[in-house]
């Protein structure tokens, strides 16, 4: 089955969050930047330690009054020092608990801005490499942003979204639109399916807090394990 992912660690509910990460293969935790303490973190972790999904790092700019989800005027060294420092400050709590970061997804805002911004997506994959040059970095499938991650010699993974409208172009709907999410867990399903089936994602994300998202996961998982 395609990789499917979630973005953890920035809700209060713990026990949604542990039903979230019972759907999963990978969790992307929030480390700080647009929310997400040492405590989440380690709660976070350790939920996917004990169920065997993959962490990995989910920087964001350090925002948490708008949740990373408004565009902010930061410099490419900034922003550079912002994604490498959050990282750094997720791998301290995994490491603890033995664990281990194995993939790095921009947020919000700072996805999307790197998703048309050669200098953004440099610069997210300039903190990305001052950590470690061999851990892919998720960005959206078919985008420029993952040619300017592999000409630096990074690897990079396509992702999908099945809980999102897309546009004509191949971009996320901005949320500032009624319709942006797909809330229905069947839509969200064959979404999914039509998306792996394209060949060019390699992971598929359903966002922690889109409505009704553990339905939506448990939907959209099992189309996926039927292909």
């Amino acid at each position: 089955m395609i990789d499917l992912n979630c973005d953890m660690g920035e809700l209060a509910d713990d026990r949604h969050e542990a039903a979230l990460m019972g759907q999963i293969t990978s969790a992307n935790i929030a480390c700080g930047g647009h929310a997400g303490d040492e405590g989440t973190m380690e709660r976070t972790a350790r939920l996917a330690l004990e169920r065997g999904v993959r962490i990995g790092a989910h920087p964001g700019y350090p925002d948490p009054a708008n949740f990373g989800r408004l565009e902010i005027e930061m410099s490419a060294a900034e922003i550079a020092e912002t994604v490498h420092a959050q990282i750094l400050r997720l791998e301290t709590v995994v490491a603890k608990l033995g664990g281990r970061i194995v993939h790095v997804k921009p947020h919000g805002a700072l996805y999307n801005v790197a998703v048309r911004n050669e200098g953004v997506a440099r610069a997210i994959g300039e903190g990305v490499a001052r950590w470690n040059r061999g851990v892919p970095l998720f960005g959206l499938a078919g985008s420029p942003m993952l040619d300017v991650w592999r000409s630096m010699g990074l690897p990079a993974a396509g992702e999908a979204f099945a809980d999102r409208r897309y546009e004509l172009d191949g971009t996320l709907r901005s949320r500032k639109f009624a319709d942006a999410l797909i809330t229905d867990p069947e839509e969200a399903a064959a979404q999914a399916v039509r998306l792996a089936r394209g060949g060019l994602a390699q992971t598929i994300c359903v966002h922690g807090d889109t409505p009704g998202a553990v339905e939506i996961l448990r939907a959209v998982r099992g189309a996926l394990q039927s292909q």
